[in-house]
Parts: C-alpha cells; structure tokens; sequence
C-alpha cells in the first residue's frame, strides 16, 4: 500500500513539475530567445555584414529560429493555463506544428550551409573560395526553406486537434504518422545538419593548417612613399578580412558546440520513444519518459535562443562594436523624438 502510495505521488510530482517547467521556464527561454535574436537580427542587418555570406546565412538562422520559439513555446506555456487554441482549432494546430518545425529545420540547415562556407572560403583550392559569394549563400537560403517546406508539409496532414489519450490535444493521429515526424525532427532536423557540421567543422582546421604550412612570407621593396601607402592600406584591408573570417569561424565553432550539447539528447530521445513505442510500460515509467522529453524539448529552444549571446561573447571586438553603434543609434533616435 505504502509503495503504491509513494508511486501515485511521485507519479503527481513529476506531471506537477512538467507543468511549472512547461509555465515558467519556458517564459524563461522565450524571452531570452526573442531578445537574443532579435538582436541578432538588427546587428547581422547591417550593411558590413550582409554582405558576407557566412553573416548572410547566420542572419537568416537567426530569423528561422525567431519564428520556431514563437511557434514551439508560446503554445506551450498558454497550455498550462489551458488556453492554447491550438489545441482546439484544427487549422491552428496544423500550421503551428508546420511553422514551428519547418522554421528550426531551416535554422540548422542554414548554419550548416555556413560552415560549408567557412570551409570553401579557408581552402588552398582557389576554385573552391570563389564559391563562396553571396549570391551562392542567397541561392542556398532559397533552396533550403523549399527543400524544408516539402519534406514538413506532411505535419499538414498528419497532425489534428481535439485528440485524446496522446501527449496533448494538438498531436499525430496516427501511429505511422508519429513515428515519422519523430524520426524527421530527429533525423533530419538535428542528428545529419550536426554530423556534417562536425564534419565541416574538421575540414576548416584542416584548411587552416594547410594554409599555415603553405605560407612563406616574402619581403616588399618599396619604391616610393606612394607605393608605400597603397601597401599599408592593402594590408590593413587584408587583416580587417582575416580578422572578420577568424571571428566567424570562432562564432561558428562555439555556436555547433552549444547545438550538440543542448539538442543531441532530444533527437536520442526520440529514437528512443520510436524503438520503445510498442513496449509494455508502467504509468510511473510513461510519466519519468514524458518528463524528460518535456525538458529536453525546451533545451532544444535554448540553443535556439543563444546564438546573439554565443556572437557577443566569441565574435570578438567586431560584433560587439558594431552592437554597442547599434544601440547608440537608437539612442540618438529616441532624444530626438523626445525633443
């Protein structure tokens, strides 16, 4: 009697403790992500960086990921007060999964596809650094969001509202229908961007070190006070470059580190929740898996909030400059409106 009894509350326990974490962490995360990245937004806007495709891409990341932290949390929290009209509304439920999911897929795509420039532009291959150019980067984007768009646009069919005996109300009606949304976020969404990220990610410090045993300074006869001008210029222009590309790819770097930490044990879970899914389990071992899966969900928007923090802190003087101008110029604005 006693060990039922120590079951039932620990079973009340934890459901009581998904709904505090589902009420007010994710009010947490969600204002750390929509100001993080709307930040991110106004900073990588400006004309300096949109230009290069590597901040064109973390731009556009940065966008997605403001889309899926509204899709993926603000239901999430209304649902603890049981005001989520997700829930209820067919045409809600739909798009929210669609949007929410279609956008984090980009997100990841996108930062993928900038180590992929990181890598082009720091190999010998000359060929290869020509590759990387804006209007590649812009191509990319495109191809990105209609690739995403058609392999999510199944979550239109497959997910309802109004269900019950599922997780929530708004979920897959079908069993086949679960497996492969789980599989998708799992797979395509976090496990293969983060795999070739890595892969990327390796290829770069090769480059680097290649480029670094290739390199054999020759020295500059200077023949006039003009000559010497335009070379001291050049190489001014060539550090502000080489110094920018460092910067990237420490702010690349750290941002794939934070993306494996925080969204890894998700994609694992739900493999998991796949294989197992027809296993016979305990009311305590359903609600232990749902607690768990609830807070590694979140994690996941964690990572997605934490680009502009990962920029301001490992994207060196040049970032952090160009947001102090940023918020200086906003400044000015409002004390002229005020006058």
């Amino acid at each position: 009697m006693s060990s039922s009894m120590s079951e039932a509350n620990l079973i009340a326990l934890l459901n009581n403790g998904s709904i505090q974490i589902n009420r007010y962490f994710a009010i947490l995360i969600f204002l750390f992500g929509i100001t993080g990245n709307s930040c991110n937004i106004l900073v990588l806007s400006q004309r300096k960086f949109r230009s290069n495709p590597c901040t064109w891409l973390f731009l556009m990341s940065s966008v997605a990921f403001f889309i899926s932290i509204l899709g993926g949390i603000v239901s999430r929290v209304l649902s603890t007060w049981e005001i989520d009209l997700t829930n209820t509304n067919q045409f809600l439920c739909k798009i929210r999964i669609f949007v929410a999911l279609n956008s984090m897929t980009v997100a990841y795509w996108l930062i993928l596809l900038g180590t992929i420039d990181r890598w082009l532009s720091s190999s010998i291959n000359a060929n290869r650094r020509r590759m990387s150019t804006l209007k590649n980067a812009q191509r990319s984007t495109i191809f990105t969001v209609i690739l995403s768009t058609l392999i999510h646009i199944q979550e239109l069919f497959c997910f309802e509202a109004n269900l019950i005996n599922t997780p929530v109300k708004c979920y897959s009606k079908t069993e086949i229908c679960g497996i492969i949304s789980d599989l998708c976020f799992a797979l395509i969404t976090i496990l293969c961007p983060l795999c070739f990220m890595l892969i990327f990610g390796l290829m770069i410090i090769s480059n680097i070190r290649q480029s670094r045993a290739r390199l054999h300074p020759t020295p500059m006869k200077i023949d006039s006070h003009t000559d010497q001008n335009r070379s001291t210029v050049g190489v001014e222009d060539q550090n502000q470059e080489k110094k920018m590309d460092r910067y990237l790819l420490m702010m690349l770097l750290v941002q794939i580190l934070i993306l494996l930490v925080f969204t890894l044990p998700f994609a694992i879970s739900k493999i998991y929740t796949t294989i197992t899914r027809h296993n016979v389990k305990s009311t305590l071992q359903r609600t232990i898996e749902s607690f768990i899966v609830n807070l590694l969900f979140l994690f996941v928007f964690i990572a997605a909030g934490m680009p502009f923090y990962i920029y301001t802190l490992s994207g060196g003087h040049m970032f952090r400059q160009a947001l102090v101008n940023l918020m200086k110029t906003f400044m000015r604005k409002f004390m002229c409106q005020r006058h």
